[in-house]
């Protein structure tokens, strides 16, 4: 078996809400020769359009194509999201999607139901993008010191704000992916800490320190008082300024009294 499938199935239009793919158009996963119409499954267990995630999966471990479609056609948004605001090319975001897909459909037969589906789908999204991240940071050794891979996405991802993207890429690396986990994937607090492997309470601290120095860099800066004013609504400098004018009219004037 070859180890790197042809990429040519999550092309921008592919990825729009209202222009859905089927699964059988992915290349060395579904023939579409042999692939039997959407409603057939190959597994015994019955699955429609409202099965749950974890009732998908088991069947698409037992062969069931209609449960791969349907898991594609829920997570494909999700995951390509994902991808496209950690790296900096939105077509390259479009391919390790489909790179997380084919290797979902690869690993479904040895996959056991230890955890949400939908960790355990992010869990191979996390493995794709370090290795991405690896490669890119190989290449940059001997092409020049661009920026960093989630810097660069964060910068020109055009979603968001350019001041919350700025923002973002000030946070420390672990608070910004905790804190990107949770408000634009939405995942739990426990499948944030299955994903990045840490504690429980550490995802908490973490989130709060992170959501902390976010709403600080993103507040305004501190207007600066009004200027003090006098009596005659002028600033003290310029009645200063004025005062001295006077004092030197009156020095003069003194002078030359004097000298008559």
């Amino acid at each position: 078996m070859q180890d790197f499938l042809p990429i040519s199935v999550l092309t921008s239009q592919a990825l729009r809400p209202n222009s859905i793919p089927d699964a059988t158009s992915i290349p060395g996963i579904l023939p579409t020769s042999a692939a039997p119409p959407a409603t057939a499954t190959n597994s015994s267990m019955q699955i429609s359009d409202d099965s749950s995630d974890e009732q998908l999966i088991l069947a698409l471990r037992d062969g069931s194509e209609h449960a791969f479609t349907s898991l594609f056609h829920r997570y494909k948004q999700s995951i390509f999201g994902f991808f496209s605001r950690r790296v900096a090319d939105s077509a390259r975001a479009e391919e390790l999607t489909q790179e997380t897909f084919i290797a979902l459909f690869r690993a479904a037969p040895r996959y056991e139901p230890r955890a949400l589906f939908r960790t355990y789908l992010y869990a191979i999204a996390f493995r794709i993008l370090r290795s991405d991240r690896r490669k890119f940071i190989f290449r940059a050794a001997f092409s020049g010191s661009p920026k960093s891979g989630a810097t660069a996405a964060i910068s020109s991802h055009t979603e968001d704000s350019l001041w919350i993207r700025r923002a973002l890429a000030k946070l420390d690396p672990t608070n910004r992916e905790i804190v990107m986990l949770r408000e634009y994937q939405q995942l739990t607090y426990s499948e944030i800490a299955t994903l990045l492997q840490i504690p429980l309470n550490t995802v908490r601290s973490r989130l709060f320190r992170g959501r902390t120095a976010l709403r600080e860099l993103l507040s305004p800066p501190p207007t600066p008082p009004p200027s003090q004013t006098c009596s005659a609504g002028r600033s003290p400098t310029a009645f200063a300024h004025a005062n001295a004018e006077q004092t030197a009219k009156q020095q003069s004037s003194a002078k030359k009294g004097d000298a008559r």
